[in-house]
């Protein structure tokens, strides 16, 4: 029998004194109070009325046990930390969770892991079931996490269409390749000619998709396609394709970033090889985040409406955990938008 608790020398009500009030058992004031099934609707309002007469509050550690819930739900980045804090592409993602999530008693958990065995141990909790769902974001093609929580029938939901179990979990998304085709045109429009590109990494979705959209508006336009390099959506990784850029292609007028932190790091490589932006080298971002309006000069850049997205992507996983399932290729596709501005 639980004992009755104090709480500045008043006792608290216990489960038992509810059952007695309600006049049922013990243990169905206990399914009643902690959402459980098996009870009906007499002894449930019975129970209800007992509780708001009483005052009393449910053991959170009983209500587990009897709801098999945790009452926390993931938000799974693999990334090092030190990118996670340095890109606002993260922090708006958080933003948009627990706006959501404001409205629930629920708690955020927030798991990061470098590839490898970090990324090992993540799966190893998320099995065990310490959370009642995840969503997942900025995921890489080797760590088949969209497989790996199908499999785990954990409820989830991928901001990012994953590489590999696409049709297995649900995603939210923007439309990538139109992003980086409409961020392409912009240039061909201003005039340019020689257009490179600064993607984002290959074994991510969103670096193959913007990819793909400067190509095809490249050669719709009979431009050529050939200076491309590679960087890691950081501000470093933007300014060291930007000096390769240059150096193999000294000709080029146009450059487009598939984040706006590159873009950054670009606008630091041009500026100290003495290229004037826009006027020798239009340059473009991608994200819009908040940093493209703090540059000089202030960026044009490519809408990603990650905040919207994150929120989706988190009504979408409380919808799977509320009817205690996951939910299967349910997706959900942003459009991009350009926001011109001074840098192209």
């Amino acid at each position: 029998m639980d004992e009755p608790r104090t709480d500045g020398g008043r006792s608290t009500p216990t489960l038992e004194q509810v059952a007695r009030l309600a006049g049922v058992s013990r243990a169905t004031a206990s399914r009643a109070v902690n959402g459980g099934n098996r009870v009906s609707p007499r002894s449930q309002a019975a129970v209800d009325a007992a509780v708001r007469e009483l005052g009393f509050s449910p053991n959170p550690a009983a209500r587990s046990l009897v709801t098999r819930r945790t009452d926390s739900v993931a938000v799974v980045v693999p990334e090092p930390d030190e990118r996670v804090f340095a890109d606002p592409f993260f922090a708006r993602t958080l933003r948009g969770v627990t706006e959501v999530l404001s409205d629930r008693d629920l708690q955020l958990v927030l798991l990061l892991a470098r590839p490898g065995e970090e990324e090992s141990r993540m799966l190893r909790y998320l099995g065990r079931r310490h959370v009642d769902g995840a969503i997942v974001v900025s995921h890489h093609r080797s760590s088949g996490l969209a497989d790996h929580l199908a499999d785990l029938r954990l409820p989830c939901v991928f901001v990012g269409r994953p590489w590999t179990g696409a049709d297995r979990v649900a995603y939210v998304d923007t439309d990538n390749v139109a992003g980086g085709k409409q961020a392409t045109e912009v240039l061909i429009t201003r005039g340019c000619h020689r257009i490179a590109t600064i993607a984002g990494p290959s074994d991510m979705t969103a670096g193959s998709d913007r990819l793909d959209g400067w190509r095809g508006a490249l050669l719709a336009a009979g431009l050529d396609d050939s200076a491309v390099e590679y960087g890691n959506f950081s501000e470093e990784g933007g300014y060291e394709a930007a000096r390769r850029l240059l150096a193999h292609h000294p000709d080029l007028d146009g450059i487009v970033a598939a984040s706006d932190l590159m873009a950054l790091g670009a606008l630091t490589a041009l500026r100290e090889d003495g290229r004037e932006v826009p006027r020798d080298v239009a340059l473009i971002g991608y994200d819009d985040v908040g940093i493209a309006e703090r540059t000089s000069p202030q960026l044009t850049t490519v809408r990603n409406p990650i905040s919207e997205m994150a929120e989706q992507a988190t009504r979408m996983l409380l919808e799977q955990i509320d009817a205690g399932r996951p939910a299967h290729a349910v997706r959900v596709i942003f459009p991009p938008a350009v926001v011109g501005r001074d840098s192209a």
